[in-house]
């Protein structure tokens, strides 16, 4: 069965604070007491100071910063807030993407939200006031007008644009299945 977000980040603390031995409470003090204000630069500092790793140090960045305090449920009305109107698509996208199955995780952010099983396999970002974005894993699908091939490198390997809840139709259904299947 697949891991939640939050025992995830329990175990990636747990290593953090196996290694440098100390807890995370302390790393997030020392972040806020650096007198640095951008992400970068903290990141940078923990990594050149205290031997950090990249992934270690944005999680203490970033729990310096409160995101681990954050409620999902704020994260998500943040997303669409002025842009009331599309949350009807967002909710027809999870309320299928629920329905795939019992290991379907979904993992707001500030600025998308990810839909994961082993690995992410869409992600929902409000992407303009008119239009929501829905990328998929779909490596080596070959792209329509409406499915769209990301370039390579991206986050996703397609992308629809969904102005209407109504547009989360059977198509994109099972596209939304196929790629929860490859996940």
């Amino acid at each position: 069965m697949a891991k939640t977000q939050e025992e995830i980040l329990a175990a990636h603390i747990a290593g953090m604070e196996a290694k440098t031995g100390k807890p995370l409470a302390h790393w997030v003090k020392l972040v806020q007491s650096s007198g640095l204000e951008k992400h970068g630069e903290q990141v940078k500092m923990l990594k050149e100071q205290h031997g950090f790793g990249h992934g270690h140090a944005n999680m203490v960045c970033q729990a310096a910063k409160g995101r681990f305090e954050a409620d999902e449920g704020d994260m998500l009305s943040g997303q669409y807030e002025g842009k009331e109107s599309l949350r009807p698509i967002y909710d027809a996208l999870e309320a299928f993407a629920k329905t795939l199955g019992d290991d379907v995780e979904i993992a707001p952010k500030k600025t998308a939200v990810a839909f994961r099983r082993s690995k992410n396999f869409a992600v929902v970002t409000p992407a303009t006031k008119t239009r929501v974005d829905l990328g998929l894993n779909l490596k080596g699908e070959t792209g329509t007008l409406r499915l769209a091939e990301e370039k390579p490198g991206s986050m996703c390997t397609h992308k629809i644009k969904l102005q209407a809840a109504e547009e989360v139709d059977d198509e994109v259904k099972a596209w939304l299945k196929a790629a929860y299947e490859r996940a």
